[in-house]
């Protein structure tokens, strides 16, 4: 019998092809495309779908009225809060993050509260002993949790063993390392990947049993795997954080049943992850005196306004090429601001070494840190301080405008409940409406500079 020929699989988009190339011809990626022995290229022979009939599908209107998914609650508010309330019976939740960044602390914290509640959980680990758990367990003062404890990397197995259990949460640590024995590559190929995660999700909407699987992540910080997995799944969460730093946030990149761009901010103690209520006051805890350089940004992640100190430091440069050293912030970004700083304000930073910090390790991604960023450059490049009861924000445009933003009034609220008396902030009409704190208006660059720093002597 002759053999079949191998078929090449793209590992971001999914794509299948008959003979490997350097870029995928689908979606563009580079050195994203491996041999898919689970799978063969389609010869001249092969029977079309069409020419076999099925059965005929149920259709509905869309005006009918279905009632709102009932949720479990994990038992960690802030877990609770990024899921978008709870977790869905029949849904497939992915968690990614880097190693020992805390994945595997948080779910079985998650999955001990939630057994405790009576809801029946089971942890199923590919990568640790039973006897590795329960010292986690014990040293998180988790040892008398009913949770079900399982070390299978067979998936057949672990099927078997849900359709006969029943749980209410199954856990997967990690979905790179079970093996479906029905696919002929070994465990963490993108057929042994891709076809785990098919069977499992095909379970968990089945029987209703909410299932949550844990995925490595590679050096871009990226899910490892092929990509159609993010979109199998109902929830995909993302755990970041700076091993040097004790916060960890757990943020949501897609969500079938919530926000997607939710966060939950937790604190690494010794005994576990400890849930933050209130981040704008922990980022901003350890804030000393006013310092050149420093201004604090009114930001929303998610429906979650948060203060963030940023931090920036101008120091001149030995080099041809000066530094532009960003973390937690778009480098890109940065280097507009500069561009914009320099042909609208006549501010100049060319033969200056620029370092941009984030406090407390958090990562922000929208534009609205414009104006809070351009005022800690210019009062790191004058020497003047900002205001400590000062909060900033808005968006710079190419012309030197400054752009509105979303939920003015959040930030201001969170603002005056910390304690701070006035804001920077985009002219909109109301914009101060019952916010409790005194708004200086701001149209554009140039205006806000020649207002708040002495420019002239540099």
């Amino acid at each position: 019998m002759a053999r079949a020929a191998p078929a090449y699989v793209c590992r971001e988009c999914g794509a299948v092809s008959r003979k490997w190339a350097g870029q995928c011809g689908d979606c563009g990626a580079w050195n994203s495309i491996d041999e898919d022995s689970g799978l063969s290229a389609a010869g001249p022979a092969a029977k079309s779908l069409g020419a076999v009939k099925g059965r005929t599908l149920d259709l509905t209107p869309l005006s009918g009225a279905d009632r709102e998914a009932l949720r479990i609650s994990s038992g960690v508010a802030e877990l609770d809060r990024v899921l978008g309330g709870g977790l869905v019976p029949g849904s497939a939740v992915l968690v990614g993050g880097d190693p020992g960044i805390g994945k595997s602390t948080l779910l079985l914290q998650a999955a001990a509260a939630l057994a405790s509640n009576g809801n029946p959980t089971i942890y199923v680990s590919g990568e640790e002993a039973t006897g590795q758990i329960r010292m986690r367990a014990s040293r998180l003062g988790l040892a008398e949790a009913p949770v079900q404890l399982a070390t299978e990397t067979n998936l057949r197995n672990i099927l078997t063993t849900l359709d006969a259990e029943r749980p209410a949460l199954v856990i997967i640590d990690s979905i790179q390392t079970m093996w479906a024995d029905n696919v002929d590559s070994s465990p963490g190929s993108v057929s042994q990947v891709r076809a785990s995660a098919h069977e499992l999700v095909t379970f968990a909407k089945r029987r209703g049993v909410a299932v949550i699987l844990v995925g490595h992540v590679t050096k871009e910080g990226q899910i490892a795997g092929p990509r159609v997995v993010e979109h199998m799944v109902d929830t995909v969460l993302y755990f970041e954080g700076e091993r040097s730093h004790r916060f960890r946030i757990l943020r949501a990149v897609k969500n079938r049943f919530g926000p997607a761009d939710e966060i939950g901010v937790f604190e690494m103690t010794g005994t576990g992850l400890a849930e933050v209520t209130n981040p704008s006051a922990l980022f901003l805890g350890e804030r000393s005196e006013p310092a050149t350089g420093s201004a604090v940004f009114a930001g929303i992640e998610g429906t979650r306004p948060l203060l963030v100190e940023l931090q920036v430091l101008v120091a001149p440069s030995p080099l041809g090429t000066p530094r532009r050293a960003v973390v937690g912030w778009d480098s890109a970004r940065l280097s507009m601001i500069l561009a914009v700083l320099e042909a609208r304000c006549g501010v100049s930073l060319a033969g200056q070494d620029v370092y941009l910090n984030v406090a407390g390790g958090l990562r922000i991604t929208e534009p609205a840190a414009d104006l809070a960023v351009a005022a800690a450059l210019l009062s790191a490049n004058t020497g003047e301080t900002i205001p400590s009861d000062q909060v900033i924000f808005g968006e710079i445009s190419l012309s030197g405008a400054i752009r509105p933003v979303p939920q003015p009034e959040t930030r201001l609220k969170e603002a005056h409940k910390l304690g701070f008396a006035t804001a920077i902030a985009p002219y909109q009409p109301q914009t101060a409406a019952n916010s409790g704190i005194y708004v200086k208006d701001v149209r554009d660059l140039a205006g806000f500079v020649v207002e708040n720093f002495d420019t002239a002597r540099h």
